[in-house]
């Protein structure tokens, strides 16, 4: 094979999956992984791919910051049934966190105006939505306003908390990859995440599959530390395994 047929053969599958491993491509083509790797990185100087760790992909791994009002606007439907699912986890009487984001303002919109809960949150948004809840006793963290996220974030959030102990987290993320972890664009953001993680018994993070595979500024902590996800079935069954073989209790709605 030469190296133009191996080129193509390497873009196909890419294309074909998504998703696509250093040593499944080693394999498939009887050739060395370094020569793989150097496939991969003249292909991704054409910008025919990208490569990420151990592997290539067919869309941009690296997230960036971007408005909630322009992400609220961005898998509606999947959102939706992931909040909806996500609601049976709350208990009478539970107290609970919410992160910020558009995901979590679906999940915020999603809770029964009927459950008697305690809420924790840095999002001013999911606070709005559940002022009109008469048995949802709010707390709203205070510090640096984020505009783009309509949250806070900064000392001030991450000292309210040390003043509580929560049932569960209730989170979500911009990127979630096996070997960089759950991560946001926003490095404060991730700091006060990861605090509220300490805060809680339970951490469930919500996500659509459009998350999975992705890296984006700020780490917040590594998968292992998660204690669920909940996502669509739009889920490659690549990611699927990766999350499940981290012990990671996966539902997909």
């Amino acid at each position: 094979m030469t190296i133009a047929e191996r080129h193509r053969y390497i873009v196909e599958e890419v294309k074909k999956h998504g998703h696509v491993t250093v040593s499944k491509l080693s394999s498939d083509l009887g050739v060395s992984v370094v020569t793989i790797r150097k496939d991969l990185k003249q292909l991704e100087d054409k910008n025919l791919l990208y490569r990420v760790h151990g592997s290539a992909t067919s869309t941009v791994p690296f997230v960036s910051d971007r408005s909630i009002d322009e992400k609220q606007l961005v898998n509606i439907e999947e959102k939706m049934k992931i909040a909806r699912h996500a609601v049976r986890f709350i208990e009478e009487d539970d107290a609970i966190i919410i992160g910020s984001g558009s995901t979590m303002l679906a999940f915020a919109k999603a809770i029964p105006i009927e459950k008697k809960i305690t809420v924790l949150t840095a999002a001013m948004n999911v606070t709005k939505t559940l002022d009109s809840h008469p048995k949802v006793e709010v707390i709203q963290l205070g510090g640096i306003v984020r505009r783009s996220s309509h949250s806070v974030v900064g000392n001030y959030a991450e000292s309210m908390l040390q003043d509580f102990a929560c049932n569960t987290l209730f989170l979500s993320a911009d990127g979630i990859c096996a070997s960089h972890g759950l991560s946001t664009s926003h490095l404060m953001e991730a700091h006060l995440n990861l605090e509220m993680m300490k805060k809680a018994q339970k951490t469930i993070v919500l996500a659509d599959s459009t998350k999975f595979g992705k890296k984006s500024f700020g780490r917040i902590c590594s998968l292992e530390d998660i204690d669920m996800m909940i996502t669509d079935s739009r889920i490659s069954k690549q990611n699927v395994e990766e999350i499940e073989a981290l012990g990671i209790d996966l539902m997909v709605v």
